[in-house]
């Protein structure tokens, strides 16, 4: 099992297999997975999203590292965050995160992508980690801009969603830019 990353107010865990209930709570929610090619999700689809991370979690090598966000008062599952290694060759990995919306504007998808990209980094030994998002999900931008991610720019029509062709903002950060951090 790989290291906890823990801040005063926040824990990223691996997954285990009673939380598709909390996974549920959000993932269900249309305004949660408006910007994503899935959902909203079913309770069968929630609970076979939280078999396959850990499925995911006993592959050698792991490429798929998906934790569960935690609120350290309540001991709470808040979302989920997670770095793909995209390339193993290149150190290349991709962060994803996603927060209940009842904790949206509070710091926690901030943080926790801070402790991904710090877990990508120490831990993984990547060289890039990178993000996109929907040019329309103002608050994920924000998140990658308040990290000291860089945004390199715009994508075209790259991902196929419900309401049809969607754009996406790419962003990155470098090992060495991180450092400096």
């Amino acid at each position: 099992m790989v290291g906890k990353q823990i801040t005063k107010r926040l824990l990223l865990r691996e997954f285990e297999e009673n939380d598709w209930k909390d996974v549920h709570k959000y993932a269900s929610q249309p305004i949660v997975c408006q910007y994503q090619p899935w959902g909203p999700n079913t309770k069968k689809e929630s609970k076979a999203f939280v078999e396959q991370i850990i499925v995911d979690s006993k592959e050698n090598p792991r490429s798929r590292y998906v934790f569960a966000i935690i609120k350290n008062e309540k001991e709470k599952l808040i979302g989920a965050g997670e770095i793909n290694i995209r390339d193993f060759k290149n150190k290349n990995g991709e962060l994803a995160y996603i927060v209940n919306p009842d904790y949206w504007r509070m710091g926690f998808a901030t943080e926790a992508a801070k402790l991904l990209i710090e877990f990508g980094f120490r831990e993984l030994n990547l060289h890039r980690i990178y993000a996109t998002c929907d040019p329309r999900n103002i608050g994920s931008s924000r998140v990658l801009e308040k990290i000291g991610i860089t945004k390199e720019g715009r994508i075209r029509e790259d991902l196929l969603i419900k309401d049809g062709w969607r754009d996406s903002l790419l962003f990155s950060i470098l090992e060495q830019e991180w450092k400096k951090n």
